[in-house]
């Protein structure tokens, strides 16, 4: 009698990652506990440009997933913006696997803007992702938005005249739509730590021309920033600015979803009906607020409208001669008491303003 030859198979466990330089390794314990606050064991996704801010962010995540177990999904995406763009995402692809991190590109294959570059081509790799997301049930994104992000955008919002909600900017957690949320981990760290661990870690990463050119606003208050900060404007200021508005904001949330709670009533996911009495009954920050949530809610947007055109409708709707607008996707008209919101059908401007 023939005796079988038993292979006993054994369970490989994936290493896990270490770190060794003591000042990194400080700055990830930052980073895990932000994750595993919000994630803990869960799948989830990162957009990788290949930029330092992102390369940081890829690899803290191959370390968090390597001691945690998660499933991560490392995407890069090819806006098709410039002639290099097929290009750079499969040289990001490369200098990931060199590291063991495995990745996929998104292709971009709809119509590529001419206007509004920056914000159509976030608009661009949000779409992509969510869509990608979505597919493969994913419900965590995080991104690699740092502290001079925050400070950035609040001159931008500052220019161009935004309210509480613009000024208080990003927070931590967000919901980008009802199926997935944005964690931002490096909110309260400088891009130069970002930098510090690319540049340790992989050597390299990918230079985007566009940071040096100054036809892009966000490019002109990075450069004129250092002044800023000789005349006592300094970052720790803004932050604290910062803070306070968005502890603020958070206090109008409280009474904005009460407005909504009473005022509005969703007929279906592309519908909705708001009472009136809102635009009478509430505070005009309260009305704009809950008017800003409406729009975005029905037209499947993270971002609102431009807060002087909600502002601009709003004032029309209280007019009796108001009958209908268009605005951000969305169809608004009045009937019996009633201001209906509906999705546009074709709205011409949504393609590439789709998420955040």
């Amino acid at each position: 009698m023939k005796r079988k030859n038993l292979i006993v198979k054994r369970k490989v466990k994936k290493k896990k990652k270490t770190i060794k330089n003591l000042q990194i390794k400080k700055f990830y314990k930052k980073f895990k506990e932000i994750i595993f606050k919000n994630i803990k064991k869960e799948p989830f996704a990162l957009g990788v440009s290949g930029g330092s801010d992102s390369m940081c962010l890829a690899y803290f995540s191959s370390i968090y997933a390597s001691e945690f177990n998660n499933k991560i999904h490392t995407l890069i995406v090819n806006h098709n913006l410039r002639k290099e763009s097929f290009k750079e995402s499969k040289k990001v692809k490369e200098i990931l696997k060199k590291k063991g991190i495995e990745s996929k590109i998104l292709h971009w294959k709809k119509k590529i803007p001419k206007k509004n570059i920056q914000g159509n081509a976030r608009n661009m790799r949000y779409s992509l992702i969510s869509d990608y997301c979505f597919k493969n049930k994913i419900k965590y994104l995080i991104t690699g938005h740092h502290l001079d992000d925050q400070v950035e955008n609040f001159f931008i919002r500052l220019i161009r005249g935004s309210g509480l909600t613009g000024l208080s900017s990003m927070s931590e957690s967000v919901d980008l739509n009802k199926n997935l949320k944005i964690i931002r981990p490096f909110l309260n760290s400088k891009k130069i730590n970002l930098k510090h661990v690319t540049e340790n870690y992989f050597k390299t990463y990918i230079f985007d021309p566009s940071n040096d050119n100054e036809k892009f606003l966000r490019i002109r208050i990075r450069k004129h920033r250092k002044e800023m900060e000789k005349e006592g404007l300094s970052t720790d200021k803004i932050i604290k600015t910062i803070d306070n508005l968005l502890s603020a904001n958070k206090a109008l949330n409280f009474y904005k979803n009460k407005a909504l709670e009473k005022h509005a009533s969703f007929i279906s996911k592309n519908k909705c009906a708001l009472n009136e009495r809102i635009f009478y009954e509430e505070s005009g920050e309260i009305i704009f607020k809950s008017f800003s949530d409406v729009l975005s809610l029905i037209a499947a947007k993270y971002y609102p409208p431009r807060s002087k055109k909600i502002i601009s409708l709003i004032n029309r709707i209280k007019k009796n001669n108001f009958i209908k607008a268009t605005l951000g996707g969305c169809v608004i008209e009045k009937e019996n008491g009633f201001v209906l919101i509906s999705k546009e059908s074709n709205p011409k401007k949504t393609t590439y303003q789709l998420q955040k």
